[in-house]
């Protein structure tokens, strides 16, 4: 089973915190035990399952300082591994270390019988925690807007999995790439969908069916910190992440 899930744009700002809590939110929906990992220094997703400022966390996994276990933190919408601010300097003090894009697959190793899904969201850059991320994983999925910016992101992510094949886990997925905020009305998002397709062939992989709406909903269930399909079950935007889901087929 593909149970470690890597959401990975090397653009900001195109949801891959959000679409990494509504992915482990339906997923737990369907009686999955769910672990998160927050690798961002900003911690959207800390955030988002209740946490405000944790004292260790994934850097501390990363620098072999405290063990997975040791670092869990159970909310509402399942167990985490918290962001903290020590990633700051996370490269700084990784750059000699030997064998350091295997620290985090390492460490998951005790825990992973523990749990069905473990879904890990990543920073927006080419950073030690987005190899270790994809060292991990089994799976990849790659959120985007349909604008040109992410058009450009997605490229640099094509020779950052290219080098991971080739060097880390030959045994990696791209799932396919989901589209965020999605307005059918735009006649430029009608347009870049289509070109969004041709650089999934580069990637050997797919742009999913099921687009991601821009919708209120969303926002107010982060506001909250909350499940979104707890909060609006029957809501547009929640149908999409549901059938995303299908689509998926873990």
């Amino acid at each position: 089973m593909k149970k470690i899930i890597t959401v990975v744009n090397q653009k900001g700002g195109v949801g891959k915190s959000t679409i990494a809590q509504l992915l482990g939110n339906a997923l737990r929906h369907q009686g999955n035990k769910i672990l998160f990992i927050d690798l961002d220094l900003q911690g959207n997703l800390s955030y988002v399952l209740g946490i405000d400022k944790a004292l260790i966390g994934s850097y501390d996994i990363l620098m072999k300082e405290a063990r997975a276990e040791e670092v869990i933190l159970e909310t509402e919408q399942g167990h985490l591994i918290p962001s903290t601010a020590s990633l700051v300097r996370l490269d700084t003090e990784m750059q000699d270390i030997v064998g350091r894009e295997y620290r985090l697959k390492e460490g998951l190793k005790p825990i992973l019988n523990s749990y069905d899904y473990i879904i890990i969201d990543t920073p927006p850059t080419l950073s030690t925690t987005v190899i270790n991320a994809l060292t991990a994983s089994n799976l990849v999925i790659i959120p985007t807007q349909a604008d040109i910016y992410s058009l450009q992101g997605l490229g640099q992510l094509a020779n950052t999995l290219d080098t991971i094949k080739l060097y880390t886990n030959p045994d990696i997925e791209v799932a396919g790439i989901l589209i965020t905020r999605y307005d059918s009305r735009t006649i430029l998002t009608r347009e870049l969908t289509e070109i969004f397709e041709h650089t999934a062939k580069e990637l050997n992989t797919k742009v999913f069916e099921i687009k991601i709406r821009e919708a209120i909903a969303i926002k107010e269930a982060q506001a909250l910190r909350t499940d979104l399909l707890e909060y609006q079950p029957k809501a547009k935007v929640t149908e999409d992440v549901i059938k995303f889901i299908e689509e998926l087929e873990l």
